[in-house]
């Protein structure tokens, strides 16, 4: 699960520039005013925040210290664990796409398998892994090779579909697989024609910024411009004036070169792989397909061809402090498990990602990815189950499709085949910095059964790969906000379980239940409190403080 879908922000953000244009201005950042606090409310609404941009970090403040709605993780630190040392040395399994161990934040943060001996061609710790340093990589081949894109899930549904019709086989079908076969079908199809879409959207977007680009550059005389230089430029005609004003627009909804780039590269990437039914990295693995059991398999190299997104996640959990950037949440060791290509997970990687996690030492497991199908969720649903035995806390993110998860799918999914649900589950929505109305990221998915509370995850500033730190939005980042948190509970208050630790999060949660937000991916006002089972915002400050008033924090 990418952080979010670029084409699809991209054209978020184009539409609303269009909006703009017609009205004949640049498009505030302004929402509504505050709302009047409800009658009793457990918590008052959070107001709108006043800046265009949040501060660095914002996820780590306090509304009240400091005007932004993060999870007071400062704050614990500074008023109620001041002068302290983590107890305990929590790890957390960050199964991912990759992560860069060279970055200067992460390296020091990386767990190590003691038991390992580096680059010696031999499986010391006889655990099944040769050379597993500082995790496994289950998506990449004996030789070094490694898979990077690789196909939807429902493209691969679909294909075997259609296969067992061509060979006459169709008729052997159950009810339910016929009815999963159509469904792949017409997923894959409205998923090619939204690409098509998106495609003329970016097509669009990056016709009009290269015009009014260029125009600008002509009238000042340079071959890079600034927003400075804009904003002071002096327009000697209408053309010039109106190239300014498109470009303050389109700056103005964030639409610039570097997002357009990224838009770009993820409609090419899903058309061309994706969505390529043709399409099929896996032979770089070398493993038995078929057997869903198969364990073993995979490199040692946990960087893989493309980290972005596992970089980002990892960093938001346990980065450590570097120059002007700030921490991540907690002081936890990171474990790396590939098993993420961009493209769709496979349900065998990713039972084996959890079993490794757990069989490792991992307390807690983070998962920021997830598919609308899982023809294999028997099996990941058994490492689920051992997980949940073990006594590893597993937190997930609930997707970014604006969706009801409690009506739709999103895998994978604490609900088990034929019924039942892990204990020990964490599922996660995103909430936004700009408060008001938009507390709510408006592309989280949400879900008053299905998912149990939200977390920081728009602007979210943390390490990217070549050691430098951006900003990324997604339930993908809203998870390892939780993970973080868990982490920083569990290392400071090292009597607690997994259980506790989960019943903690979700009772000191900052609920704030009458708050009228827009429906993420709707236009209609909600309660914030109807998106979640909880109704509320995890926050560090108040779970540390109720772990302590338990004694449970000593």
């Amino acid at each position: 699960m990418p952080s979010r879908s670029a084409a699809a922000r991209l054209s978020t953000l184009f539409a609303a520039f269009l909006l703009s244009a017609c009205a004949g201005s640049a498009a505030s950042t302004a929402t509504t005013a505050p709302r009047p606090e409800a009658a009793a409310p457990i918590a008052a609404d959070v107001p709108s925040f006043a800046g265009e941009t949040p501060p660095d970090s914002w996820h780590l403040l306090d509304l009240e210290a400091d005007g932004v709605a993060g999870i007071s993780a400062n704050r614990a630190v500074r008023e109620l664990l001041a002068n302290r040392r983590p107890s305990r040395e929590i790890v957390v399994a960050i199964i991912d796409g990759g992560v860069d161990t060279a970055h200067a934040a992460l390296a020091p943060a990386l767990w190590r398998n003691a038991r390992e001996t580096a680059r010696n061609a031999r499986d010391d710790d006889r655990n099944g892994y040769t050379d597993d340093i500082n995790g496994w990589n289950f998506i990449g081949g004996a030789d070094g090779q490694n898979v990077h894109r690789d196909t939807y899930e429902a493209v691969r549904v679909d294909v075997s579909c259609r296969r067992r019709a061509a060979a006459g086989s169709a008729s052997a079908l159950s009810s339910a697989e016929r009815a999963e076969c159509t469904r792949a079908a017409e997923y894959v199809q409205k998923e090619r024609q939204e690409m098509t879409q998106y495609q003329r959207t970016v097509q669009q977007a990056d016709q009009v910024l290269t015009m009014a680009v260029g125009a600008l550059k002509t009238a000042l005389g340079t071959d890079s411009l600034t927003d400075a230089a804009v904003a002071g430029l002096q327009p000697a005609t209408p053309e010039v004036a109106r190239a300014r004003s498109i470009y303050q627009q389109l700056a103005a909804q964030g639409i610039t070169p570097e997002v357009i780039k990224k838009a770009k590269n993820d409609v090419s990437s899903r058309l061309n792989f994706g969505l390529d039914s043709a399409f099929n990295p896996r032979p770089i693995v070398g493993d038995d397909t078929l057997n869903l059991t198969e364990r073993g398999y995979g490199n040692p190299d946990v960087t893989g061809p493309d980290a972005s997104h596992g970089t980002h996640v990892a960093g938001i959990v346990a980065a450590r402090r570097s120059g002007e950037h700030a921490a991540g949440v907690s002081p936890a060791r990171l474990m790396v498990i590939r098993a993420v290509p961009d493209g769709d997970e496979r349900d065998k990687d990713i039972a084996n990602a959890i079993r490794y996690a757990v069989d490792n030492g991992a307390q807690i497991i983070n998962m920021s990815f997830g598919k609308s199908f899982s023809p294999h969720k028997a099996v990941v649903d058994a490492a689920v189950r051992y997980a949940d035995e073990k006594g590893v806390l597993m937190v997930h993110a609930a997707g970014n499709d604006g969706a009801n998860n409690d009506s739709s799918t999103n895998y994978p999914s604490p609900e088990y085949v034929g019924g039942g649900r892990p204990n020990l589950w964490i599922e996660v929505g995103a909430s936004s910095w700009k408060g008001g109305n938009a507390l709510a990221a408006a592309f989280s998915n949400y879900g008053s059964r299905t998912v149990d509370l939200f977390a920081p995850g728009v602007a979210i500033l943390s390490t990217v790969p070549g050691g430098t730190y951006e900003r990324n939005d997604g339930t993908s980042m809203a998870a390892p906000v939780v993970s973080g948190t868990a982490a920083l509970l569990m290392a400071y208050c090292s009597q607690l379980s997994a259980r506790e630790v989960k019943e903690i999060l979700l009772t000191s949660a900052i609920r704030r239940p009458n708050q009228r937000v827009t429906e993420p991916g709707g236009e209609r006002e909600v309660a914030f409190g109807s998106l979640s089972t909880t109704g509320g915002i995890v926050n560090a400050y108040a779970a540390v403080r109720l772990a302590q008033q338990r004694g449970r924090c000593p």
